[in-house]
């Protein structure tokens, strides 16, 4: 093949890559726009159903009377059954605040009542017999572009599952995010429950992580303690002011496997004391893992002994030179976890807003620190034994 044909066919390769991307971005937006009408309709459906049954306009069963005339005068018509007005009435209520000329504030909303929405539309005939599709407001720090990239059914599913107004807008953006069915929303939010284990915690991953599916991740991937069951200080004979954070390492280090069942699958061990000279100054770094979900170095710093703030400093220099010395191609910016023996979340939290770096701060506890009935609940060594060696 000579140099000629292989320019055209690089060529062709370039336009069709170039078409073949205009054209999913083309059908994105289409898909984005149905979606984003198929919304604004429901809303203003679901505005007119609620003006209309709130106020007792219509009777018992008229929705279901509704439902019936739209299917024989729209044959093949689907997703207006009474149960589906029923959730574009929901949709509407839950959502009243977007509307540009609403009375209620976005704050506001976990409040209302149906007897405030009743008297919303007390003085508002004209609303009882049209339909005016949703105009969105111009809400601060509403995530619109999630809200509109939803389908219907994952709104409805999350408004079932939600208590309040940060948690429906949470599951709004990890949905948007992590694209689950819509059959998995309610299982995820009442079992894995990612909502509620965020800030369990004290971390920085949403700010210091762009991206939010990674800061969801590792945020459900740390506790706020950790149970390092295989570390007894009582049996290695030693009094609690003559433990130091080598003894809990070295335990670590001989029960490294049981270390990262304790905080979950994708975690490989890089090294313990691993050494990194910057600028002619040591750095020791206590433990460090690669995780493969979070594509992330991550540094373990163990300290026996309440948090302090010269930990997250210490902790910053670590991630700095990682991130500069150690990341490769691919990998994102290092985590580092401090594991200390006490913590106060909220100050933690508090001193933590001006690190830039992902990281987090955890407690511990040694066998020796958990209550007999717990302990006698806990699998024998040879059964953990015998569970690890299937794992692997």
């Amino acid at each position: 093949m000579d140099k000629k044909e292989n320019t055209n066919l690089t060529n062709i390769q370039i336009a069709v890559n170039t078409i073949k991307t205009a054209i999913l971005q083309s059908q994105a937006r289409a898909v984005q726009a149905v979606n984003q009408e198929q919304l604004a309709l429901y809303f203003g459906i679901g505005r007119y159903v609620s003006a209309n049954t709130r106020n007792k306009n219509w009777g018992q069963g008229m929705l279901g009377q509704i439902s019936e005339h739209l299917r024989q005068e729209l044959p093949g018509l689907r997703g207006f059954s009474e149960r589906h007005l029923k959730n574009m009435r929901t949709f509407y209520e839950a959502w009243i605040a977007l509307e540009p000329n609403s009375a209620i504030a976005i704050a506001e909303l976990e409040q209302k009542t149906a007897i405030t929405i009743a008297e919303l539309h007390k003085d508002a005939d004209n609303e009882q017999n049209t339909i005016r599709q949703l105009q969105l407001a111009n809400l601060p720090d509403f995530p619109l572009t999630e809200f509109l990239g939803l389908s219907f059914t994952h709104h409805i599913r999350i408004l079932e599952s939600t208590k309040d107004l940060d948690e429906r807008l949470f599951y709004i953006r990890y949905c948007y995010n992590y694209k689950p069915t819509t059959d998995n929303v309610k299982d995820l939010i009442k079992k894995q429950a990612p909502y509620h284990h965020q800030g369990a915690m004290p971390n920085n991953f949403v700010t210091a992580m762009p991206d939010y599916k990674q800061a969801y991740r590792a945020i459900q991937m740390f506790k706020d303690e950790y149970l390092l069951d295989f570390i007894n200080v009582e049996e290695l004979g030693m009094r609690d002011e003559d433990v130091d954070e080598r003894v809990i390492e070295q335990n670590i280090v001989h029960n490294v496997k049981n270390f990262i069942m304790t905080f979950g699958k994708g975690f490989t061990f890089c090294g313990n004391q691993v050494h990194y000279d910057k600028l002619g100054h040591d750095h020791w770094l206590d433990l460090l893992f690669y995780n493969r979900d979070l594509q992330r170095l991550v540094v373990f710093e163990l300290k026996n002994g309440p948090f302090k703030v010269a930990y997250l400093a210490q902790l910053s220099a670590y991630l700095r030179i990682l991130n500069d010395d150690d990341k490769r191609d691919g990998e994102k910016e290092p985590v580092g976890i401090i594991l200390c023996k006490s913590a106060d979340k909220a100050y933690v939290e508090y001193v933590m807003q001006d690190f830039r770096q992902p990281m987090g701060v955890a407690t511990y506890k040694t066998a020796d620190e958990i209550d007999e009935e717990v302990l006698q609940v806990l699998p024998s060594k040879d059964q953990l034994q015998a569970l690890l060696e299937q794992q692997g």
